[in-house]
């Protein structure tokens, strides 16, 4: 199945000169959805994966559907004052902007293998920033993501950390 034909193009979303590539479309249909699990998942699957962690927002969709797949447990990474314990917290840059992510400060042991899932890599500060928490809590990470969008070089942020994308623009 070719994935990015489930994917919708929005010009000038969030502001003017952003291509914004929205995976509503693709969640949105099963066989779709499935296919992009099925993928992550047979990837990962060797690698004895503990933990999934996802970005607010779409990283819930994403990754709490491989957490189940994997058998593993599932951590959201929230907007700052979302979480309702002491957190962890990284500020990162967008492609638009800046912004925050934390995660509940216990959730993540010393020595747990944590795979971060997001819909989209861009700049990479989200994927990094999430990278960095889970690193400070003790955790080894691996860090795949459903889009890449290589004109903006995200991977290059991410230099040492084992990066997979299941669609490139």
């Amino acid at each position: 199945m070719n994935l990015k034909d489930t994917i919708r193009s929005v010009p000038d979303f969030p502001k003017k000169g952003i291509l914004f590539r929205d995976i509503t479309t693709l969640v949105k249909e099963p066989e779709a959805l499935h296919c992009l699990i099925d993928t992550f998942t047979a990837e990962l699957k060797d690698k004895k994966i503990d933990l999934v962690v996802g970005p607010e927002a779409r990283g819930f969709v994403l990754g709490s559907a491989l957490a189940y797949a994997l058998g593993a447990g599932f951590v959201l990474a929230r907007k700052p004052g979302k979480l309702p314990c002491k957190t962890l917290r990284h500020e990162y840059a967008l492609e638009y902007g800046t912004d925050a992510l934390e995660i509940d400060a216990e959730a993540i042991r010393p020595d747990m293998r944590i795979v971060i899932v997001d819909d989209l890599l861009a700049t990479g500060g989200t994927a990094l920033a999430t990278a960095k928490m889970v690193e400070q809590a003790g955790g080894e990470v691996a860090a795949p993501d459903s889009m890449e969008l290589t004109d903006l070089d995200g991977r290059s942020v991410l230099e040492g950390y084992d990066v997979g994308a299941v669609i490139q623009y």
